[in-house]
């Protein structure tokens, strides 16, 4: 029996892969804040199908013993799914908040980057695979995006140069990248503000949860001679914007 660990699996994308992993018999550990939203993963699949372990992917001390106290069943990966991450604020990089800013760096990026480092030698004695959940943010750029679409150029980047780096071990990467997708992603950057997300996905049909879920779950069943490099993923209502152009300014 294979295992995936899933970041994020507490809601949206990363609860979905979860349940799509475990619903097809591998284990997963499911990684996140909500201790309490984890515990519905158990209940739904079973302790011997999710091992849920609950801490702030942004304390290395944390995600260190969480790795190292992963239950002898649980503890060959086979599969990493960097899904954890959130864009906070829409402010221009002028008006921001800083401390925002640091949030999804340190989320984003540097924790990412550790729980990568960290998993590889497991991942290349499994010859397994990594699928990093990226966004057309990174490619795309937008009034207010400024750093979470840094943050996410950088997983794309970040994914590519693991390829180079994992050439001839036959580990897998994959940088997945959705387009407007509803799920918790508004209500986290608006400070829970409700209106605001019905608006923005209002007569959109956007991306679901189960979408981003199934795409993972195809690009990790596919033959393992076989690799994904990046794959973008947007709704038909949603297309790339045309440029800005300031008169007189």
């Amino acid at each position: 029996m294979k295992t995936a660990l899933v970041t994020g699996a507490s809601a949206g994308f990363g609860a979905a892969i979860a349940a799509r992993f475990a619903e097809n018999g591998w284990r997963v550990v499911a990684c996140a804040r909500r201790a309490e939203r984890l515990r519905q993963l158990v209940e739904r699949f079973g302790a011997d199908r999710v091992h849920a372990v609950a801490f702030d992917i942004r304390d290395e001390a944390a995600l260190r013993a969480a790795l190292d106290a992963l239950p002898q069943d649980f503890s060959d990966i086979d599969v990493l799914v960097n899904n954890a991450g959130l864009a906070l604020g829409t402010a221009k990089a002028q008006d921001c908040d800083l401390a925002q800013w640091r949030q999804m760096i340190d989320t984003n990026v540097t924790a990412l980057a550790t729980l990568t480092r960290l998993c590889l030698p497991k991942l290349i004695e499994r010859r397994g695979a990594i699928v990093n959940i990226s966004s057309i943010s990174g490619t795309y750029p937008y009034t207010g995006g400024n750093v979470y679409g840094g943050t996410k150029a950088f997983v794309t980047q970040f994914s590519l140069g693991l390829r180079c780096d994992l050439h001839g071990t036959g580990v897998r990467v994959t940088s997945v990248e959705p387009g407007m997708a509803e799920t918790e992603f508004t209500l986290v950057r608006t400070g829970g503000d409700r209106a605001a997300s019905d608006k923005l996905y209002a007569g959109t049909h956007p991306i679901t949860a189960q979408d981003i879920a199934e795409t993972v779950w195809w690009i990790a069943s596919l033959p393992s001679h076989l690799n994904v490099n990046r794959i973008e993923v947007m709704p038909v209502s949603q297309s790339a914007a045309g440029l800005q152009v300031a008169r007189d300014s």
